[in-house]
């Protein structure tokens, strides 16, 4: 199909403005772009190579805003970035041995599990605004849950974002603003990575990639805005709809 027809541009346009919305505030917003790069007539791997272009200018224009926004905080990355791209480098050598059929057996379990916990202890991931935030090396226990969510990064890819921020909010008591901030580091550093890959493989569709991209970064602005001034309580409802989302698309898939 010919990307440069109208409709298509459109679509491209509209999924990528939502998507970026969806991934600042929360995640799952691939769930999106990759049925309507695979409209174009994609093959999945191809659709999935090219949404990471979208995937990687959302969390540049999510970090951005966040940092002007003084809701990023910075004194603790290196400690979380360090188990989680470890843990990413680990899942993706599983990925290469593993039987393909673990994948949505695991990405269910995922998402049912993350929706059950927004419902029965939301407590746990929506910190009040202004709770002394912890760093990994307060909380050991911490970094092996970051490990893991890496692995599981590395491994699945899809609902990493939803199992990122439950670490870092769950664990380190960051509330769902700064969390989100911190989160988006991690998908920037985990995309930075698939994107080379992808790229050496030639997978990437770059003009239908870069009109998702472009959208999903305005998306993102909005997002930001919207998280900082939204309530604990909207976004954690918002949260709590992504999950359900990501899950029944999980169930379908």
């Amino acid at each position: 199909m010919d990307v440069t027809e109208p409709l298509f541009i459109a679509l491209l346009i509209a999924t990528g403005l939502a998507a970026g919305f969806i991934n600042t505030i929360a995640a799952g917003g691939s769930n999106l772009t990759i049925p309507a790069l695979m409209v174009l007539g994609m093959p999945a791997d191809v659709a999935n190579a090219t949404n990471r272009v979208s995937v990687f200018m959302t969390a540049v224009s999510s970090i951005r805003g966040f940092h002007r926004q003084d809701r990023l905080p910075t004194h603790d990355l290196p400690g979380i970035l360090l188990p989680t791209m470890a843990g990413g480098l680990i899942g993706a050598v599983l990925a290469a041995w593993l039987p393909v059929d673990t994948l949505k057996p695991l990405l269910l379990l995922t998402m049912i599990s993350m929706t059950i916990l927004m419902l029965v202890r939301p407590a746990v991931i929506a910190v009040p605004p202004g709770t002394e935030a912890h760093t990994v090396a307060q909380r050991p226990a911490s970094g092996w849950m970051l490990l893991l969510a890496g692995i599981y990064g590395g491994f699945v890819q899809a609902g990493v974002g939803f199992v990122l921020l439950a670490v870092i909010a769950g664990s380190l008591r960051y509330d769902l603003v700064r969390a989100n901030a911190v989160r988006q580091v991690c998908t920037l550093a985990f995309t930075v990575v698939s994107l080379a890959i992808f790229i050496a493989n030639d997978l990437i569709l770059w003009i239908p990639g870069l009109i998702v991209g472009a959208s999903s970064m305005i998306g993102a602005h909005f997002a930001v805005r919207f998280a900082i001034n939204a309530s604990q309580r909207a976004l954690r409802l918002f949260l709590l709809l992504m999950t359900v989302c990501a899950s029944i698309a999980a169930l379908l898939s």
